[in-house]
C-alpha cells in the first residue's frame, strides 16, 4: 500500500522578539500546483514583509489561515499534497 505524503508549510522563526506575523496575500489558492521554491504567502511584522516559500512540489490542498489574521510563528500555514501523477 502507497501512503501519500503530505507536507506542512509553517510560519518561520522571525527574529528576536517577533512571535507572529500578519498574513497580507496568498499567490495560490487551494488546488492549485505549487512547485519547492515557490513563493506562497506574503507576511507582515511592524518591522518588514516578507514571504514564505513552498517547501514541495505538489497541490495546494488546503490554506489554514485567511489574508489579514495574525499568525504565531511555528503555525502549519497550508498543506501540500503531492501530484497524482
Amino acid at each position: 500500500m502507497k501512503y501519500k505524503t503530505l507536507n506542512e508549510v509553517r510560519l518561520p522563526e522571525l527574529g528576536e522578539g517577533i512571535e507572529k506575523a500578519t498574513l497580507a496575500a496568498w499567490f495560490f489558492k487551494e488546488g492549485d500546483t505549487v512547485k519547492d521554491g515557490d513563493d506562497l504567502a506574503e507576511f507582515v511584522t511592524d518591522k518588514a514583509s516578507f514571504v514564505v516559500s513552498c517547501n514541495a512540489d505538489g497541490i495546494l490542498a488546503k490554506i489554514l489561515f485567511k489574508e489579514g489574521e495574525n499568525v504565531a510563528v511555528g503555525a502549519v500555514l497550508a498543506i501540500i499534497e503531492p501530484s497524482k501523477n
